[in-house]
């Protein structure tokens, strides 16, 4: 298996929302690929502001993934037990990063375990490895770049949300937040991406539904 490979590092990185009540380090500890270390998205994010889940500097990012064997010289496999979620957002963070060795696991653990491919319960002990960070300035945009981009409109702006959060026809699942979308961006909800087996669509289809999107 590609994935016993010794260079090949994998890492369970799924986050449930609030309103689900589930635990994602849980059930991690209870159930996990071979060797898998636990991603806390939660805990890996930016703390000096008020808005969830936002990039973490560069030192804390590195100084997180380093205490879980993640490091230059390595091939990083993602997955999580939530439809790519947060896998694909994890896979952004260490592009963002300057790590490119990096791939998501196609249909994540619920394909694992329906393969009947073995997963445990074994506490992991990574050995400590060096990142070297280097922000890809390229792949993120801040708020000052969005609101330029209002007007220039010299980049499209993607909503991957559902289509009921986008025409703000339903609350926003965070309280004090405003519905609707950012004039100009374009609806693609990310659910539209998966099949019903929890794997990504193949080209054609993913071509298919960009286009039609805009």
């Amino acid at each position: 298996e590609r994935l016993e490979a010794p260079d090949i590092r994998l890492v369970d990185c799924t986050w449930f929302m609030p309103a689900e009540g589930r635990d994602p380090k849980a059930e991690h500890e209870a159930a996990h690929l071979p060797g898998a270390v636990f991603f806390d998205i939660e805990d890996i994010s930016e703390s000096d502001t008020d808005l969830p889940h936002m990039l973490p500097s560069p030192t804390k990012f590195s100084a997180r993934v380093r205490k879980l064997g993640l490091g230059d010289g390595v091939r990083i496999v993602v997955y999580d037990n939530n439809r790519f979620y947060a896998s694909a957002r994890v896979w952004w963070m260490f592009r963002a990063m300057g790590h490119e060795d990096i791939a998501v696991l196609d249909g994540g653990l619920a394909k694992w375990r329906a393969e009947g491919r073995p997963v445990d319960d074994l506490p992991v002990r990574p050995t400590e490895r060096h990142f070297t960070p280097r922000l890809n300035n390229f792949l993120v945009r801040d708020l000052e770049q969005m609101r330029a981009n209002l007007t220039s409109r010299r980049e499209q702006v993607v909503d991957t949300r559902s289509a009921a959060r986008f025409t703000g026809s339903v609350a926003e699942p965070r309280e004090g937040l405003r519905a609707g979308h950012i004039p100009g961006s374009r609806n693609l909800p990310a659910s539209d991406l998966v099949t019903t087996e929890g794997t990504l669509k193949d080209a054609q289809a993913l071509t298919a539904l960009f286009a039609a999107a805009g």
